[in-house]
């Protein structure tokens, strides 16, 4: 009940959390689109999966998610209740749920946008777009924002907060060399060797202070 009871809620399942398609495009795009959804009433946006409640927050502690409730459903039975339980055992999975959407309001499903049954992994209908447009067809996505950032950056830190108290989301990319982005990335994108770098819809925007001139 504290999930659904007197809530306009937005409810996508997947597989399973760090799986290809789940991790690239159905998680972050419902990321960023949930002010969108938000802006337009929707209350909450919960993406539920068959895992346990470790994996779900690291998953999405990995993807920089923070505009989403994360529900681990480790015994299958939600997604059991919802006919969605499928025996993914011909990939080493086992029992998972099947890839769809929901519009849920006060606990009644009003909509589904099931993925077709095919083989592999179909993702045709039960992305953040369909279900925005079902929903909101006037609506329109937010500006595409990533930032440069590092770990301790203080005008990172500052940046992140303007973004968030104006709603925008935003994609992070930490330049800590873990993942092959370091500073010659930086300057090869911006031009700098500074963080924060943050670019708006493809726009060098700059770092925190040129943030604030850009919003005032």
């Amino acid at each position: 009940d504290g999930l659904f009871k007197g809530k306009k809620v937005v409810l996508f399942s997947l597989p399973g959390a760090f799986t290809p398609t789940c991790s690239s495009t159905h998680l972050p795009t419902y990321n960023a689109l949930a002010p969108v959804f938000k802006a337009n009433g929707i209350d909450d946006i919960l993406c539920v999966s068959v895992n346990d409640t470790f994996v779900m927050n690291a998953w999405a502690q990995g993807e920089h998610v923070d505009n989403i409730t994360m529900i681990p459903d480790g015994t299958g039975a939600f997604t059991d209740g919802m006919g969605m339980l499928r025996d993914f055992g011909a990939i080493g999975f086992g029992k998972r749920s099947w890839r769809y959407s929901a519009y849920i309001e006060d606990g009644t499903v009003k909509k589904m946008f099931v993925e077709p049954v095919k083989e592999g992994d179909p993702f045709e209908v039960s992305d953040a777009h369909t279900m925005l447009k079902y929903l909101f067809p006037e609506a329109k996505p937010t500006a595409a924002i990533t930032v440069f950032s590092m770990p301790n950056c203080t005008h990172c830190a500052r940046a992140k907060k303007l973004l968030k108290a104006k709603g925008f989301a935003y994609e992070e990319v930490v330049v800590d060399g873990s993942q092959g982005i370091t500073f010659s990335t930086i300057r090869a994108v911006s031009g700098r060797d500074t963080t924060p770098q943050i670019f708006v819809d493809g726009k060098h925007i700059g770092g925190a202070d040129e943030l604030e001139k850009y919003f005032a």
